[in-house]
Formats: C-alpha cells, sequence, structure tokens
C-alpha cells in the first residue's frame, strides 16, 4: 500500500468557523510535549452555534463522538458521560477537517523520525 506523497504547508490550517457544519466530524490536533512530537487527537460533532440563549456572544458546541453515536443530545436529559465543548469563534485553532489533521499527523511524523535521528523511508 502506497500513501500518494504531498507537500506540506509549514503551519497548520484550523477550520475556519464560517465552515463548519452541523452533524459533521472535526478533530482536536493537540501536543502534550512543547517538541510537537506526542499528538493528542480527539473526535468531535459540530453541534452548532449559540444554543444556549443565556450565552452573550457567538458561542460554538461540539460534543464527543461516542456519545453522539450513542444519542446522547445537547439539552436532552439522558447525557450522562457526554462531554460537550463550548467555544467562541476565536478559539477553534486546533480544530481541523480531517485531511489538515492528517497533514498535523504527518509533520509530526517527520518531526519524530528527525528528533529519532533516523531516516526516513523512500
Amino acid at each position: 500500500m502506497r500513501f500518494e506523497s504531498r507537500e506540506l504547508k509549514s503551519y497548520a490550517e484550523p477550520v475556519n468557523a464560517n465552515r463548519l457544519v452541523e452533524g459533521e466530524f472535526y478533530f482536536t490536533v493537540q501536543f502534550a510535549d512543547e517538541r510537537l512530537l506526542v499528538p493528542i487527537i480527539t473526535t468531535w460533532v459540530f453541534l452548532g452555534r449559540k444554543l444556549d440563549p443565556d450565552y452573550v456572544e457567538e458561542t460554538l458546541y461540539f460534543q464527543d463522538v461516542d456519545s453522539y453515536g450513542d444519542g446522547a443530545r445537547y439539552g436532552s436529559p439522558d447525557t450522562e458521560g457526554a462531554r460537550f465543548c463550548v467555544y467562541a469563534e476565536n478559539e477553534i485553532n486546533h480544530f481541523f477537517e480531517f485531511e489538515d489533521a492528517l497533514e498535523e499527523m504527518m509533520k509530526c511524523a517527520l518531526r519524530r523520525v528527525s528528533h529519532s535521528g533516523e531516516q526516513p523511508n523512500s
């Protein structure tokens, strides 16, 4: 099996808040270390905007993929164990669409190879 090679950007391209689609999956890519060698990836479902009328500012709501798949929904009484995240539009710089999350992981793989002193396979 061979994955098509590609030129990777030197910068991250998180999803633009204006492009979020309700019910679609997005991926957070964060790192547990300063060298960006230990990724933490989580899958979220975008639920919508300003679902709580008590919030004054524009807010974005996400739910963990497991509880979403189990049928839990924001605002319903049966949400035990579900994780919901609420962000302002300018706070989602770690949310990516699939292809862009994949590119972040490819860059991580290259950093790991570089850090270990090994040469990447041709």
